[in-house]
């Protein structure tokens, strides 16, 4: 298995530079793994493909403003900070730009545009580092300082988005994302209950999205991919209720990369029986991986060479796949965060 493996050809005018109107109106490619074919509908059309007593599970971490811009303090140099998680030792992991002359020890002062957000003057301290040019940052001011952030979109969006909600799930709840679970920004509140009229079970988990859904592989093995933890959440009721649906032999599908990550670590720490969970989660699913809880998945459409697109491959079978993307090229899909969807079961 090598990285280059998971690797194909992408026109930039294919990618997604804003979201549609409406949320429901992107188009779903059907794929289905029995037979290997490909249809075509629309993202509101999902009911239709779907059966009673099917349980699908969305991820409900809400983004949070995470970069931010500075100057360093001791030479007034321009500084931009993308934070990635909330480190167990009180500090933040972040990615900084540029990052080359950053050091332990150096401050850096959060800037806005507002007058009254510059007067409370909010700091960052650099703690130390780590791999992949991770820095641990100290802030003077945590209480204001997301009043100061801006939303994280990918770098491949170069289009300033009007609305920052519009990168933000209809039931985004748990603040704590630094990219959203797109799969789940092509659902309304509107889908959302004809879903549920239908007699469909939707059930909400948390998984904080961090690094890896943006980071390519860079090792040409993916197996030393060493994967960004992040961290989740299964409540009680939302166990016992996918328990309940895999003892009657009822779909789980999941709306999005992040909750088959959540899901399958579950199952494999508590040994074959789905219970509540809340812990980190570091499961790389590559092909070859037995799927133990997931019978579908809805997702868009990948970056090349990431781990998310090396899952999609685990889970549909690596040919397939990249000849439902081929396909989507040609006929004028659109790619990645604000692009289309595919339904795989």
């Amino acid at each position: 298995m090598k990285t280059s493996d998971f690797d194909y050809y992408l026109p930039q005018d294919s990618i997604a530079q804003y979201p549609l109107e409406h949320r429901d109106s992107s188009r779903l490619m059907l794929v289905r793994r029995n037979d290997g074919s490909v249809e075509h509908s629309v993202v509101s059309n999902i009911p239709e493909h779907l059966v009673e007593g099917d349980v699908l599970v969305f991820n409900d971490s809400r983004v949070i403003p995470a970069r931010f811009y500075g100057r360093k303090v001791d030479t007034g140099n321009k500084i931009e900070i993308l934070l990635i998680r909330y480190s167990n030792n009180g500090a933040w992991e972040a990615l900084i730009k540029p990052s080359r002359r950053i050091r332990t020890g150096d401050r850096i002062e959060i800037t806005s545009n507002s007058v009254l957000d510059k007067l409370r003057n909010v700091q960052a301290e650099v703690k130390g580092s780590g791999p992949e040019g991770i820095k641990q940052l100290i802030f003077s001011d945590e209480t204001a300082l997301f009043n100061l952030g801006t939303m994280p979109l990918p770098p491949y969006i170069k289009v300033p988005l009007s609305e920052p909600e519009r990168y933000q799930t209809v039931y985004a709840k748990e603040a704590g994302s630094v990219a959203a679970p797109t799969a789940g920004l092509h659902f309304t509140k509107e889908l959302l209950g004809k879903l549920i009229s239908k007699g469909i079970e939707c059930l909400f988990v948390t998984l904080h999205i961090g690094l890896d859904t943006f980071r390519p592989v860079k090792e040409s093995d993916p197996r030393k991919h060493t994967i960004y933890s992040e961290y989740g959440i299964i409540n009680k009721e939302v166990a016992e209720k996918l328990s309940l649906a895999r003892q009657e032999g009822r779909r789980i599908i999941c709306v999005g990369t992040t909750p088959v990550r959540l899901l399958e670590h579950a199952i494999k720490v508590s040994e074959g029986i789905i219970q509540p969970f809340s812990g980190w989660i570091d499961l790389f699913i590559l092909p070859g991986y037995r799927f133990r809880m997931v019978d579908a998945l809805v997702t868009n459409f990948h970056l090349p060479r990431t781990t998310l697109l090396m899952l999609v491959s685990a889970f549909t079978g690596r040919e397939l796949i990249l000849r439902a993307y081929n396909e989507a090229l040609v006929k004028g899909y659109r790619f990645y965060s604000f692009g289309d969807a595919i339904l795989i079961f």
